[in-house]
């Protein structure tokens, strides 16, 4: 199965978003705000989990 949003609707996004979601929850780690932002991204169909990926990783070698 593809994720790229070329080969998703919407739908499927925010099913793909909210398991991915739950499994972080399911740790005790609730994800952060920047998570959140950018997940909304790919259900919008904005930026692909790639990107998202890159970011979060950026995000924290900063931090």
């Amino acid at each position: 199965m593809s994720y790229l949003i070329k080969d998703t609707s919407k739908e499927e996004r925010k099913k793909i978003a909210k398991e991915a979601l739950a499994i972080s929850v399911a740790s005790d780690k609730m994800p952060s705000k920047k998570v959140i932002e950018l997940t909304k991204e790919y259900i919008n169909g904005k930026i692909e989990l790639d990107e998202i990926k890159r970011r979060i990783i950026e995000h924290y070698r900063k931090s």
